[in-house]
């Protein structure tokens, strides 16, 4: 008893422990020196040096740089034609990303709009599960700025030190270009930072719902009360339109600005002798490669928390079926074949040792899946348990914006019109059919 006593406080130990050492994250955007940047508007010092930043690299050094930097005369290597789609769509996206987490920092707070104020009320393992995913969205994070950084560092430092004179500079050309390239890779770094940090917390909120919605299957499983197995699923949903709100603002203009840039791209490179190549449109492609890759980040998230919350109801039809075939079974009672044996647990067995074997490791949902679950019919009655699948029938949870569900149907709706679109602009620019 002692050694399984002072086991579960090691556990318990380490699972603290492991938390504290991984929101050092929080500590770090909450800190001093490093939240005003992005998020602290607790003050008006901090909200000063925020909003200052923020039309600075997100204003005026893309005006000054597009307006000083047209380079008309230089040669076709060093002209930029596509200058101005790509400083609109970032320093729109940036603006957006900006303005909601402004908003979400006054409003609630960084540990309170990641939820870590709710994490005592959810299990061990949904703490551990949203502290290791924590610290990689981090590493998430950083694996999309990096790169995009460094494309860029290398395309911006090619076009000043191999355009000479070409280009305009103040007194002394050195001082003059290092200057402009150091400020225009800062304007960079900050426009995708703020854009992709707004997609990454989505994608974090809606992976503790999705650990939540993992935990909360597992009442299935085990004798439970439909009241609390009720009142739980209410929790999360109440969480998921919680999301929902916080988020459908952004997801909604992200897809139409992206949407946008992309057919405003996609008319410009295709038109009658527009000049195309790495050097003209390689800051544009990693333009459209960063805002689409965000807005993917956003969708998927959505759809893949959406179909766990709907798998519930599969998940409850299955324990509800598996319930009423056992009750019919303990009606008919043992055949003299079998007198002793337990007719419903055999074929249980039987049933999910054949799936087993024909299905490949990893290929099932752990929620929607074609294993029995083990049945608890004398525990709760055949008149509450269709009630309860009803209830989840007629109650699908996930993610909404403005009352449209963002599950896998909608991905290919938008999908599909996105083609279309392209497709038809493709027709009117270059005859392609």
């Amino acid at each position: 008893m002692d050694d399984e006593r002072d086991t579960l406080v090691m556990i318990t130990n380490n699972s603290k422990r492991k938390s504290k050492s991984n929101y050092w994250i929080i500590d770090t955007l909450e800190s001093a020196s490093f939240s005003w940047i992005f998020i602290d508007q607790s003050n008006p010092w901090k909200s000063s040096l925020s909003w200052l930043m923020f039309f600075v690299f997100t204003i005026g050094v893309p005006i000054l740089s597009h307006i000083v930097y047209q380079c008309k005369t230089c040669d076709h290597s060093h002209r930029r034609p596509f200058d101005l789609i790509v400083q609109l769509s970032l320093s729109i996206c940036s603006t957006l990303s900006f303005i909601s987490l402004s908003s979400f920092a006054r409003k609630y707070g960084l540990r309170r709009f990641l939820f870590l104020d709710k994490l005592s009320d959810v299990s061990v393992k949904v703490r551990d599960g949203y502290s290791d995913q924590l610290h990689r969205s981090m590493k998430l994070l950083c694996a999309f700025i990096v790169p995009c950084f460094l494309a860029d560092s290398a395309y911006k430092i090619w076009w000043f030190s191999s355009g000479g004179n070409q280009i305009p500079y103040i007194s002394n050309i050195y001082i003059s270009h290092t200057l402009a390239c150091t400020l225009l890779l800062s304007s960079w770094l900050y426009r995708t930072s703020l854009f992709y940090l707004v997609c990454v917390l989505f994608k974090l909120t809606c992976f503790l719902q999705i650990l939540r919605l993992e935990d909360f299957a597992k009442a299935f499983e085990k004798q439970a009360d439909v009241g609390v197995i009720l009142m739980e699923h209410l929790a999360i949903r109440r969480t998921l339109r919680i999301i929902s709100h916080r988020f459908r603002a952004f997801i909604l203009s992200t897809l139409i600005l992206v949407t946008v840039s992309q057919f405003a791209s996609l008319l410009v490179t295709t038109e009658t002798g527009s000049l195309v190549n790495i050097s003209t449109a390689g800051e544009l492609a990693l333009c459209s490669m960063t805002l689409v890759s965000g807005l993917f980040i956003c969708l998927r998230s959505a759809a893949k928390i959406t179909h766990k919350a709907q798998s519930v109801t599969s998940l409850a039809a299955k324990w509800h079926t598996c319930a009423t075939i056992d009750s019919f079974d303990d009606d008919v009672g043992p055949t003299e074949e079998t007198p002793d044996a337990n007719i419903s647990d055999r074929a249980n067995n039987h049933f999910n040792a054949h799936m087993d074997s024909d299905m490949d490791d990893g290929e099932e949902d752990e929620l929607d899946n074609t294993k029995m679950v083990p049945i608890y019919k004398h525990t709760i009655s055949y008149q509450k348990r269709q009630a309860l699948v009803s209830y989840f029938e007629n109650n699908r949870a996930g993610i909404t914006v403005f009352g449209f569900m963002l599950d896998r149907t909608s991905l290919h709706t938008i999908f599909a019109i996105e083609m279309s679109l392209t497709l038809w602009l493709l027709n009117k620019t270059i005859g392609f059919s």
